[in-house]
């Protein structure tokens, strides 16, 4: 009688990690984790989550900057789909090529407004000077003059000093930025199973497909239980009337809960008719003697 064939059990996925490659090692539940949740773009261009993108940085920049690195995703569950591992580095790698874009321009729009401020800087000395070595001459040996010519001159070097900050110190922090995430742009990504969970429990993670291996959208999964809620909602029409009873209902309700129980109401029918406070008229009283 033959035997069915069953397939080994796959427990790492996606590339090889060479000996002397430095590793970034991550662990989760599940791959979503790794994603923003509201972020709804296709999973190739989603962004990372911010906490696990600050971890993911945060080791890359402690490791040597010579060093090739790999990120190795544990993963507490069975092993998905065989592509499951390429689309994660996929998206990984587009993620942090779009951060080494975004921080090259932020470099030039650094060395932009330094040459516009060295521009106006180097006016404003220019003119300083100018103005000093003129109060020298139209008031010579007097001591206020010289204290107005050092004090124009002292702010002209002041105004020197952003783009002398721009141009010494602030862009070298920013262009180690953009290689570290060409760096992790290019690392290598290998996933980790560690769960012995059933097999099709990769459906519940991302990315996930259908039975037919049709890519499912994370937001049409988180609206499956809306979607539930609003069918059993439909197959009932209300009447018109039943509505306006119902909202009524409701709205009585409400009111109700809006007052507490030790409020009692008040038994005057019409608490803007003053005449309850007039005093009434004497009765006749039938005992007394008539008048003759």
């Amino acid at each position: 009688m033959p035997t069915a064939s069953t397939s080994p059990v796959r427990t790492s996925a996606g590339d090889a990690v060479p000996p002397r490659c430095r590793l970034i090692e991550v662990h989760v539940a599940e791959l979503r984790q790794l994603f923003n949740a509201i972020d709804p773009s296709p999973f190739r261009e989603r962004d990372l989550d911010p906490k696990a993108e600050a971890f993911i940085v945060e080791w890359g920049r402690d490791l040597p900057g010579a060093a090739a690195l790999a990120l190795v995703v544990h993963l507490e569950r069975a092993a998905g789909p065989p592509e499951e591992a390429a689309l994660l580095r996929d998206a990984i790698h587009e993620f942090f090529h779009q951060r080494a874009v975004g921080t090259r321009r932020q470099l030039r729009e650094l060395f932009r407004r330094g040459r516009i401020s060295l521009a106006i800087a180097l006016v404003f000395l220019a003119a300083s000077i100018a103005a000093g070595n003129a109060l020298t001459a139209s008031f010579p040996a007097q001591h206020v003059t010289d204290v107005l010519r050092e004090g124009l001159l002292i702010g002209g070097w002041v105004a020197m000093w952003r783009p002398l900050e721009v141009f010494l110190y602030d862009w070298w922090p920013i262009r180690a930025e953009a290689r570290l995430f060409d760096r992790l742009s290019a690392m290598l990504v290998r996933i980790e199973y560690h769960a012995a969970t059933a097999e099709d429990a990769w459906r519940r993670d991302w990315p996930s497909t259908s039975a037919h291996g049709d890519t499912v959208p994370a937001v049409a999964r988180r609206d499956r239980p809306a979607n539930r809620l609003r069918d059993s909602m439909t197959t009932h029409q209300h009447t018109p009337g039943e509505e306006r009873r119902i909202r009524e209902a409701t709205l009585d309700r409400t009111i109700e809960e809006s007052f507490p129980a030790s409020d009692p109401p008040s038994t005057d029918p019409n608490p803007d008719d003053d005449t309850i406070l007039e005093e009434p008229p004497p009765a006749d009283d039938a005992s007394s003697p008539a008048k003759p």
